[in-house]
């Protein structure tokens, strides 16, 4: 006859192995321009294939390691957008609008009516975190020149009037504007601008070439930057 103490101590391991194997992995946080986006995977079971998943947010004042588990006194909201769904992530933009604070998030899943423990993110603090977009490009050309047109990427926040907050409200951007000559290598960026005009004239370029223009966004303080516009490209005629 098999001991009480084993058979109890199988017994819950067998509980605390199915209750794992569906609970939630890498939770993290995806953010470009403040569009801020908690993803997560699947447990490593079958049945959390068909798992349903819990999310809840909280902000919270207190800074510490850079993963931490301790969240200070802040309460867990529920996003009730995002409570017994089949999705692997959640958009928490609204919920993480106040940019310079820290939040966390974290998920649990259900199959079958187990419940899995949460699965926690690290803190995350959108003014830090977020990565920012590149400018949008317009061209227009002349004889021997290019005149760059550049506008800031934007946020999801509106004003009172509606019009989206653009990006430099909240950071000191620069302009990295670059050209490609492409009779000679269209591989090869040539860095002709960096700034906070929104306006650039690039001059002394040759008649009968085809010349393309990206730029990307740089953050100073963060010593951060975008990725590439798309390529915008004109022949001087």
């Amino acid at each position: 006859m098999m001991p009480i103490a084993c058979i109890y101590s199988c017994v819950t391991s067998f509980g605390s192995t199915s209750t794992n194997s569906i609970k939630p992995q890498k939770v993290e946080f995806h953010s470009l321009n403040f569009n801020n986006t908690l993803h997560w995977q699947p447990g490593r079971a079958e049945e959390a294939k068909a798992a349903v998943y819990f999310v809840q947010y909280k902000q919270s004042p207190h800074q510490s390691s850079s993963c931490p588990r301790r969240y200070g006194q802040s309460t867990w909201q529920n996003k009730e957008e995002c409570w017994g769904v089949q999705n692997h992530f959640c958009d928490l933009t609204d919920e993480t609008a106040d940019v310079q604070e820290p939040y966390y998030g974290r998920v649990r899943a259900a199959s079958d009516g187990v419940y899995s423990d949460w699965s926690l993110s690290c803190r995350f603090t959108p003014w830090r975190e977020t990565m920012i977009g590149p400018p949008t490009v317009n061209v227009v050309h002349s004889n021997k020149s290019i005149t760059v047109k550049l506008q800031a990427p934007r946020s999801p926040y509106r004003r009172k009037r509606g019009s989206t907050i653009p990006m430099t409200n909240y950071y000191d951007l620069l302009y990295q504007v670059f050209i490609i000559n492409n009779l000679l290598d269209e591989q090869h960026r040539v860095l002709v601008y960096e700034g906070k005009d929104k306006v650039v004239k690039i001059e002394d370029l040759r008649r009968g070439v085809s010349y393309c223009v990206v730029a990307k966004t740089y953050v100073p303080t963060l010593d951060r930057s975008s990725a590439y516009s798309s390529r915008q490209c004109t022949m001087l005629l």
